[in-house]
């Protein structure tokens, strides 16, 4: 089934016939894999135009890292790291970028800049004004899964429903559309390698609550513990994870590695489609 994601600034992407890469953009010193490669804005302009050429439809700009012990920045110094690379990303015209913030300032400094997108890995828990913020300018919302800071349900699927499900409240309250909406389950978001290889597991069971899905494993811890290998290593057991997760359903997959995950990709579809022409 194909749904329409709806956008900021009249844009929209298609999910469901085709699984979309999400090109990964830190620039930040301290992010667990890629810190400080990408500071200066000229070094991301490049990586991202790198990126899209690879496949990613969707630019995903952080300005602090969510690392686990990662040192808190200031809202205006996240905002003068990312800023200047959306205005400069915006410019190109063709690409779609989000922005990874739990802040509601600076995701409101970033729509005007130019994005498309909020990603909040608070679920909107942490500001709720992202909510009323996605209402009024349209903006697509990923509304990402956390264990951190609370006590979690023992079973991973029902502790995605009741974080998930206060979530959306949140959101429908503050007249959010559900066509702007895509959920996160927070893959390495407080959860051990047990946890997140559950949660892949049981993947299929979130489709329950209605809405489309973006994954992120990319390098994360437990795909380190399932292979054995250090996070610049982790770009071939990730490829894996995308595979088993399309296959089960997700729809975006927040990468660091475009080309590699989006070839794996490629094949997970194929599969897909002849599954369901079986069907």
């Amino acid at each position: 089934m194909t749904r329409r994601w709806r956008l900021a600034h009249g844009r929209f992407l298609d999910l469901g016939d085709k699984a979309l890469v999400m090109g990964i953009l830190n620039v930040t010193p301290d992010s667990f894999s890629d810190g400080g490669l990408f500071v200066a804005p000229e070094k991301a302009m490049e990586q991202a135009r790198r990126m899209a050429s690879e496949g990613a439809v969707i630019i995903d700009v952080g300005g602090e890292s969510t690392r686990p012990g990662a040192t808190p920045v200031s809202p205006e110094e996240e905002q003068a790291r990312i800023l200047p690379v959306i205005e400069a990303l915006a410019e190109t015209g063709d690409l779609l970028i989000s922005v990874d913030t739990y802040r509601e300032e600076t995701a409101r400094l970033a729509i005007a800049a130019g994005a498309h997108i909020v990603n909040d890995v608070w679920g909107l828990q942490r500001e709720p004004g992202i909510g009323r913020l996605a209402a009024e300018t349209g903006a697509g919302l990923v509304i990402m899964h956390t264990g951190r800071e609370r006590e979690k349900n023992p079973d991973v699927i029902a502790d995605q429903f009741e974080f998930l499900g206060k979530s959306l409240q949140i959101a429908r309250d503050a007249g959010v559309a559900d066509d702007q909406i895509v959920l996160d389950p927070g893959f390495g978001f407080a959860k051990d390698s047990e946890e997140n290889l559950q949660l892949m597991a049981r993947f299929a069971e979130l489709h329950a609550l209605g809405f489309p899905w973006l994954v992120g494993t990319s390098r994360k811890r437990f795909v380190g513990y399932v292979s054995g290998k250090e996070s610049e290593g982790r770009d071939a057991a990730t490829a894996a994870t995308s595979v088993a997760l399309r296959l089960k359903g997700a729809d975006v997959f927040r990468v660091h590695n475009v080309a590699m995950n989006a070839d794996a990709l490629v094949v997970a579809d194929a599969i897909r489609s002849r599954d369901e022409a079986k069907d």
